[in-house]
């Protein structure tokens, strides 16, 4: 598995976590299931911190690897000078 699918990858999956989460934080927010998730020690801003963490994790992975195609991520050599 290349550097580029890996990031792909990653990307792909902190996104589903991500909507996961948010998904869990408004089953929270409407009450349904406010016991089982308070039962299990998360709270609202748990699942919206872990959603957002999720979604910032894929935008990074989906950039880079946007990045790491086009070429763009190559670091220029610098010469030494002369002394």
């Amino acid at each position: 598995m290349g550097h580029l699918a890996r990031l792909q990858l990653i990307g792909r999956i902190t996104y589903y976590i991500g909507w996961i989460a948010l998904i869990c934080g408004g089953v929270v927010h409407v009450n349904i299931g406010r016991a089982l998730f308070l039962n299990m020690g998360i709270s609202q801003r748990n699942l919206f911190e872990v959603s957002v963490m999720c979604f910032l994790v894929c935008a990074a992975s989906e950039l880079r690897a946007v990045a790491s195609a086009s070429g763009a991520d190559e670091m220029p050599i610098v010469g030494k000078k002369a002394a």
